[in-house]
Order: C-alpha cells, then structure tokens, then sequence
C-alpha cells in the first residue's frame, strides 16, 4: 500500500471509487525538469513504466485527464501517445478545469483522484475523492494528500498510483 495513507481500509474503499484519474504533468509525469537546447525546444522526459499504467488502467476503464498551469507542445504530444483526449494546459484555475470534467463525465468528487506536486495543487487535491502526491512533491503538499507514493514524479509515481487503484478494485 501506500507510503503515506489513511487508515488502510478506508482508503482501499476509496480507491474502490475511482473512476477518473487526473495528472499534473511536470514534477509528476516528469521529474519536473525542464530542458531547453540553444533555440528554446523544449525536451521533458516521461517514464516508461508510467504510460504503460495509464494504458492498463485504461483498459480497465478509468478514464484520465491532464490538467497542466503550463503550456507545452510536449504535453500535448504525450497525451495524444496515451490517448488522453481531456487535456487542459495553462490551467491558473484548475478547480475550474476539474468542474468541466465532472459536468461532462457526470462524476463525483468521491470518484475523482488527482495527483499533483505543488502547492497550487493543493486546491484540487483538497476536492477529489483521493488526493495523491509523488514523493517529491513540495513538504506542504506531502501533508495534505491521503496518498504519498515511493516513486518520485517522473520516476514511476503515476504507475505506484495506478497499481493502488487497480489493486483496490481487484483487477490486478
């Protein structure tokens, strides 16, 4: 289970829930770098083993959402490879983003779960049904999620999280 949660059970009942994921993307699809070459091209690298669980629990039929305060063609290019279609980029208000996906997915907070790194994170995070955070997401952020993964941003904490749900609802 988790490396941060609330007890135990409680928490496998809300993972149970879950219907929709949604992703911040830098310091939790990425490590957060951003890297610029001479001419401003923007690189960013995504882990492996965290498309592959997004793919899975697709196939499962969670569905998922990018919702990003920065814009980037790499973002969109990474969705599109996920088959994400629900991306929202330069969201400043990103409970805003998060009220258009409940309107149109007919959802409930208790059957959204968004993980995110930072402290304008903490809105969101506060919203949703169960609130997660990579392991180095900033310490104010590390206090206020139910679930703290082992895996850095970047580095496999999308798929730790996924593996949870997937697991809570026994499709693992």
């Amino acid at each position: 289970m988790p490396a941060k949660s609330k007890p135990q059970n409680k928490l496998k009942d809300r993972l149970k829930n879950i219907r929709m994921v949604i992703l911040d993307v830098d310091g939790v699809l990425t490590d957060g770098r951003i890297i610029l070459d001479s001419r401003g091209i923007e690189f960013k690298s995504f882990d492996v083993h965290d498309g592959y669980g997004i793919t899975r629990a697709r196939e499962h039929g969670i569905l998922f959402a990018i919702i990003s305060g920065r814009e980037s063609k790499t973002t969109y290019y990474r969705a599109k490879r996920l088959k994400i279609t629900e991306v929202y980029q330069n969201a400043s208000d990103k409970v805003a983003a998060y009220k258009e996906l409940k309107k149109k997915y007919r959802l409930h907070d208790n059957q959204v779960c968004y993980i995110g790194d930072d402290e304008f994170d903490l809105p969101l995070l506060e919203m949703v049904g169960v609130s997660a955070a990579p392991a180095n997401a900033m310490p104010k952020v590390k206090r206020n999620v139910q679930i703290l993964t082992k895996h850095s941003g970047g580095r496999g904490a999308v798929r730790e999280l996924l593996d949870y749900i997937l697991n809570a609802k026994s499709l693992l």
